[in-house]
């Protein structure tokens, strides 16, 4: 029997009074690892949002880790997305901070409290995507691939049901692209579940998975051919 992590039934997403995807019916099961693709302004930034409380399901049904997307009060959204964890693209790291403090900072304000407990966490999530030796390091002494890294390692912090990668190569390199590619890869083989938007098809021809695509103010599936 299939464990969905996220459903969206007949969902309408909306910016305003503008309809971006319509009829939406979309299933992910836990561990999978799946692609959003589609052109710019297709409507993959606008259906991340709705996952993670940015913008609110006014019309079709929407289930997300135990919360239901459907008027989502404004008091639920910090417990919704304590469940998930987010990569952006520009990485949003504190550039004031260490990586340890960056980590940290994320910890407390999410309600951890014992100093032991908070260090090893931030060490395990740092050795989880390589980057156990930089903690001491500001943002600004980071490389793109070493900040997207980081920014990797802060959403794995409270165990999430669900990791939501949007274009988390989209600023990199092809080979940094790959690296961190690689780095969500292992962190899949560990039993996450990672719902990745972007537009790198290099990527999905190397590491091919289950893709859903904006287009048309639809979501629909494609099947990859392998070549």
């Amino acid at each position: 029997m299939s464990n969905p992590i996220l459903q969206l039934k007949d969902a309408t997403i909306s910016q305003g009074d503008s309809v971006v995807l319509n009829h939406v019916n979309v299933e992910i099961n836990k561990g999978e690892f799946v692609y959003l693709i589609g052109k710019t302004g297709s409507g993959k930034s606008s259906f991340m949002k709705i996952l993670y409380g940015d913008l609110i399901l006014t019309e079709g049904e929407g289930h997300i880790v135990g919360h239901n997307l459907k008027n989502l009060s404004d008091k639920d959204i910090p417990f919704l997305r304590r469940k998930l964890g987010i990569v952006f693209q520009d990485f949003k790291l504190l550039i004031d901070r260490t990586v340890n403090e960056n980590l940290l900072f994320v910890l407390k304000a999410t309600g951890w409290k014992d100093n032991n407990e908070m260090n090893k966490r931030v060490e395990d999530v740092l050795n989880k995507v390589g980057m156990k030796t930089k903690g001491f390091k500001y943002p600004h002494e980071l490389s793109g691939g070493e900040q997207q890294r980081i920014a990797i390692a802060r959403a794995l912090l409270n165990n999430p049901e669900l990791i939501l990668a949007d274009e988390p190569t989209g600023n990199l390199d092809p080979q940094t692209s790959i690296e961190v590619m690689e780095v969500l890869q292992e962190i899949n083989k560990n039993g996450n579940t990672i719902l990745m938007a972007t537009h790198d098809y290099a990527l999905l021809l190397k590491y091919p998975s289950k893709t859903l695509k904006c287009d048309d103010n639809q979501v629909f599936e494609v099947v990859q051919r392998r070549v």
